[in-house]
Order: structure tokens, then sequence, then C-alpha cells
């Protein structure tokens, strides 16, 4: 099933650097264990950013209807 994509490009910028800036985050600053139940809620957080970044198609944007993108 393909999805519209309703994320612009900065949008999707924004989304990938958060995303993986939030993964590492949890892997190199020792803060947070990443075994930890905080640890994994964080990466999966990243990992939706950074899937969203890369396909383009946010769910909750869908929901609310917002398109970040031009025209279609």
């Amino acid at each position: 099933m393909a999805f519209a994509k309703n994320e612009g490009s900065l949008d999707r910028i924004i989304r990938f650097v958060v995303g993986a800036g939030i993964i590492a985050y949890v892997f190199m600053a020792g803060n947070v264990a990443p075994s930890s139940m905080v640890g994994i809620i964080t990466i999966i957080v990243g990992a939706v950013l950074l899937l969203t970044s890369i396909v383009g198609f946010c769910p909750a944007y869908k929901i609310l209807g917002i398109k970040t993108g031009g025209k279609e």
C-alpha cells in the first residue's frame, strides 16, 4: 500500500537529524542505558523519526490533516 507523502523537505531533514541525534545520545552519552526501559523507548522514538523522514509519510500528520510539503 502506497501512502502519499505529507512531509516537506525541511521537515524530513529536521526529523532525520533529530532522530539520529536521539539514538546517538542513548548510545554515546552514558546517561541512559540502551537496555533500560527509558533507553528502549528513546530508541524507538528516534527510529520512528528516522523512518518517517526516509519514507516521507507521517501517520499523525494524516490523522490531523497536516501537510508540510508543497503542492501535490
